[in-house]
């Protein structure tokens, strides 16, 4: 601030000095007007400072006078730092023949006053920041060679005026925002070298009329939206060396009329729509040395060859639909081709070895085509090769050995092939080696300890292959190591410690092995480290302490692992934006210290031991989008200073015993796509504020204690995918507003309190795909009709309900129906034909009054019933006919044993007075009490046999007994 102010008291300490020096100069000289002009710039390097009346005008910085010292004809401020606007002072310097003031802070407009500068010949005001539109004043600067005003801030067109500058050479306008189309009054310029239109927001056509620029050498047009052909008239510019048309949008052939540009060095097309095969005539630019037609839509084969190219030492011809291989005879021994791009085409066949014989080349990049079978043992003849690009392809085989003499090279690309076998240990020998990439392979074998003599690597990424064994012991050697990707192998065994001492290392992923161990304390010296990934492990114990030393850790992801202990070490890192530790065995609180990650977006520590609270702190989170606590033992409520999670997109609580009302909170945060608190102990009712939501995609309260009605405003859910209030003490009927959730997929209500009908408008969800589910409520009235509209349905559950009526035909139309239930309700009438093939215990529980396939059908049932009817009527008689028949067989047994017993009363009287017929009757008895069991066992009778003993006393109680033997019989069957 000092030095601002400092500046602009200087400035205004010069500007009264020169005012002062001004009023007492000659108002007509060019020192005059000089310090006129130095009195509207601000010059805070002080290279204005000996502009003063007080010396000669032709010794000031930057002044150049003529013969006679009397006129400036030369301005040259360049590189001073000036700032301010571009006097109108300088249209009385009419001597002037050249005025540079490029590379300074100038803004304003160019003045059209510089239109009187009749002797300009250069005028350099590039690199500031001028703005406004070309004048057309320009026009009359007659004797204008060289007109620079690129890198502005300048808009407007390119003005047909500057045709009138008949001796102009260089015109450069590029790094401006210069649009509408380029005038053909550029084709008048016949003294024109240097065109330099690129980096604006040109349009158009180029004008055929350009073919009058006999002397341009140079013409650069990149990166405008310059449409239409290439115009065939730049073929008469016999002169021009360079043509970079590269980013515009260029349509229609290659004109075989550039072949015509002997002097062309340079040619580049890239980034348009050509079409069609590449001229075999542009093989006629002998002298042209780099030639880049890449990202168009070339078809065809390739038809330049360096055996006529002789000087070419880049070709680009990647991004095209190029087809075939290389020519046979392309490429020659002496060959100057260094760069050969032929990337993402469509180029197949085995590896090209015609490319062996242009041994000059240093890049080599063939990747994304459909190349196939082994890559050649003499690669190594490309013996100047620094840049090897095979990847995306389907190369098969193994790596060579001979790969380990291309002692040159830097980057090796072999990744996404189908290459096999190990990792030739010759690697070891290549000593500048920086990138090694051979991830997506079939690769198997341990990593080679040679590896670790390429002491110069920085990546080495072999994700995705079969690579087994450890990590070699000595990786430690890798001090240059910046990035080591070995994921998705089979790799075992411990973490080495030497790994430790790759200081440089900032992305360590070794995720997906079969690593085992503990963490090596030697990770505290990875002071660099900004990525770690070792989740889908065996890797055990305890964080060691030391891990928090690693403060540019920014995403951390354990996940998956046997680790153990707290999580200490992991909190309070400032970087961290990322921490995923799910599946482990990490218990203890959550350390309220992971609020202090201000930068932390997600957080996932599900599936693990946690216990307590959540803390509080988390509120300060601000960022955190992604928040994943389930499946541990945590406790309490949420702290109302959750609410500061106003960012948060995924908060996941489930499987937990949190308590307390769900927070009102929660409605408020805007972003809010996923709520599941599934699983837990809360109680109250679900907050209305819910419906505040516009984002959430998934709800999910299931498995507490929640009572009350379900808020109608859920309805305003629109972006709802699924919700579930499953297993809760709900109440209160389905609001029909949820029938505004039109993009939910799947719905369960059931196991609640829920009564009234099923909403019509539930059959307006049109999305809803995965599960309706209202089982296990108290819900009545019919099944709507309208069910019949969610096509798309493949789970339908309406059992345990009070649900009444027939089964609406319109279900029949849900065909990708796959399981249904309407067990236990009191539905009746013929089910849908479509259902024939769904279980009976679809269809159970609902007092037989259902039929049709799976069930009876409809005719069968009637008859059943028909039936029934007559079979009871059959029942009663055969009933009563039995009762009767019983009745009379009773009475006549009854009178019998009266008969015998009578008798024994006889036989007794007289044994009395004659005794010897005493065993006689004994034996009779035995016989009647045997006859009684046996008639019990079958009749039942035994009740009846103990009432004759009990009862009968003499002959005369016959009738009575009889009467009570018909009482007790049938009143039973009654």
């Amino acid at each position: 601030m000092g030095s601002v102010l400092f500046s602009y008291l200087l400035f205004f300490l010069t500007a009264v000095d020169v005012v002062l020096a001004v009023s007492s100069a000659d108002s007509s000289s060019d020192s005059y007007r000089l310090l006129r002009i130095k009195s509207e710039l601000v010059d805070p390097y002080g290279v204005l400072e000996n502009w003063s009346e007080g010396t000669n005008m032709c010794t000031w910085n930057g002044v150049a006078c003529s013969d006679d010292k009397s006129h400036i004809v030369r301005l040259n401020l360049t590189s001073s730092g000036l700032e301010g606007q571009i006097s109108q002072e300088f249209a009385h310097l009419t001597s002037l023949q050249v005025i540079d003031l490029s590379d300074n802070f100038l803004n304003g407009t160019i003045p059209p006053a510089l239109g009187e500068l009749h002797n300009l010949e250069e005028l350099l005001l590039f690199s500031n920041f001028l703005t406004g539109e070309i004048p057309s004043d320009i026009g009359r600067l007659r004797k204008l060679q060289v007109l620079r005003i690129g890198a502005n801030m300048l808009t407007g067109q390119v003005i047909p005026e500057i045709g009138k500058l008949s001796e102009l050479r260089v015109l450069a306008v590029a790094y401006c925002q210069f649009s509408g189309k380029i005038p053909k009054e550029i084709g008048n310029l016949k003294q024109l070298i240097n065109l330099d239109l690129q980096q604006n927001s040109l349009s158009g056509p180029i004008p055929e009329a350009i073919g009058g620029c006999k002397n341009l050498q140079n013409f650069a047009a990149s990166n405008n939206r310059i449409d239409g052909k290439i115009p065939a008239s730049i073929g008469q510019l016999e002169s021009l060396k360079i043509l970079n048309l590269a980013n515009n949008s260029f349509s229609g052939l290659i004109p075989v009329e550039l072949s015509h540009l002997s002097n062309l060095m340079y040619l580049n097309l890239f980034g348009n729509e050509l079409e069609g095969e590449i001229p075999f005539e542009l093989n006629k630019l002998v002298l042209v040395e780099t030639l880049d037609l890449s990202n168009n839509n070339l078809s065809g084969t390739i038809r330049l060859l360096n055996t006529q190219l002789k000087n070419l030492e880049t070709l680009s011809l990647s991004g095209n639909f190029l087809t075939g291989s290389i020519p046979s005879n392309f490429c020659l021994r002496d060959s100057s081709l260094s760069l050969l791009i032929l990337a993402d085409n469509k180029l197949s066949g085995n590896f090209p070895l015609e490319l062996l014989n242009c041994t000059s080349i240093r890049q080599l990049d063939l990747s994304g085509n459909s190349f196939g079978g082994m890559l050649p043992r003499g690669l190594d003849r490309l013996e100047s090769l620094t840049d090897l690009l095979l990847n995306n392809n389907s190369f098969t085989g193994t790596i060579p050995s001979e790969i380990g003499n291309l002692t040159n090279l830097e980057d090796l690309y072999l990744f996404h092939n189908m290459l096999s076998g190990g990792i030739p240990v010759e690697i070891g020998k290549l000593q500048r080696l920086r990138e090694l990439y051979l991830y997506e392979n079939q690769l198997s074998g341990s990593i080679p300890r040679e590896l670790t003599n390429c002491s110069s690597l920085t990546s080495v990424d072999f994700f995705g292959n079969q690579l087994s064994g450890s990590i070699p012991d000595n990786i430690g050697r890798l001090k240059n190591l910046v990035i080591l990707q070995l994921r998705q192998n089979e790799l075992s065994g411990p973490i080495p410690s030497s790994l430790g001492y790759c200081r440089k290392l900032q992305k360590l992923a070794l995720a997906d092995n079969k690593l085992s161990g503990s963490l090596p304390p030697t990770f505290r010296f990875l002071s660099e480290l900004d990525l770690i990934t070792l989740y889908n492990n065996s890797l055990e114990g305890p964080l060691p302490e030391s891990l928090s030393l690693l403060k540019n850790l920014s995403k951390i992801n354990f996940s998956h692992n046997k680790f153990s202990g707290n999580i200490s070490p992991l909190a309070g890192l400032d970087s961290l934006t990322a921490l995923d530790l799910t599946n482990n065995s990490f218990s203890g609180p959550i350390p309220s210290e992971l609020a202090l990650s201000k930068n932390l977006t997600r957080l996932r520590l599900a599936n693990n031991f946690f216990t307590g609270e959540l803390p509080s702190e988390f509120g300060q989170l601000e960022d955190l989008r992604f928040l994943d606590l389930s499946f541990n033992n945590l406790t309490g409520n949420l702290a109302p200073s959750l609410a500061g999670l106003k960012n948060l997109g995924h908060f996941l609580l489930s499987s937990n015993q949190f308590s307390g009302e769900i927070p009102t909170w929660l409605g408020s945060i805007e972003d809010l796509g996923e709520l599941d608190l599934s699983f837990n102990n809360f109680t109250g009712t679900v907050p209305t504020e819910l419906g505040n939501s516009p984002k959430l995609l998934k709800l999910s309260l299931s498995y507490n204690r929640l009572s009350g009605p379900i808020p109608p405003e859920l309805g305003n859910l629109t972006s709802l995918n699924v919700l579930n209030l499953r297993r809760n003490n709900l109440s209160g009927s389905i609001p029909s507003t949820l029938q505004k959730c039109q993009n939910l997929y799947e719905l369960r209500l059931s196991e609640n309190n829920l009564t009234g009908s099923i909403p019509y408008e539930l059959g307006s969800l049109s999305e809803l795909q995965v599960i309706l589910d209202l089982s296990k409520n108290h819900i009545s009235g019919e099944i709507p009709s309208s069910l019949g509209n969610l096509v798309k349905l493949e789970r339908l559950n309406l059992s345990f309900n009070q649900l009444q009526g027939k089964v609406p035909p319109s279900l029949g139309r849900l065909s990708s129906l796959h399981r249904l239930n309407l067990s236990y309700n009191h539905l009746q009438g013929q089910i849908p034909s479509t259902f024939s093939g769904f279980p009976l215990t679809s269809f159970m529980g609902n007092n037989h009054n259902l039929c049709g396939p799976p069930l009876l059908s409809c005719s069968e049932l009637k008859e059943h019933e028909r039936i029934w009817e007559l079979s009871k009527a059959s029942v009663v008689g055969i009933t009563v006919a039995i009762v009767l028949t019983a009745t009379v067989i009773c009475m006549v047994l009854l009178y019998i044993m009266l008969r015998i017993w009578c008798n024994w009363r006889k036989v007794t009287i007289s044994c009395s007075e004659n005794g010897g017929i005493e065993s006689k009757s004994r034996q009779g008895e035995n016989w009647v009490y045997g006859e009684e069991i046996k008639s019990g066992q079958y009749w039942n009778t035994t009740s009846l046999v103990s009432s004759k003993e009990k009862q009968i006393s003499k002959g005369t109680c016959m009738f009575n007994l009889s009467v009570s033997s018909s009482d007790s019989t049938e009143k039973p069957l009654v």
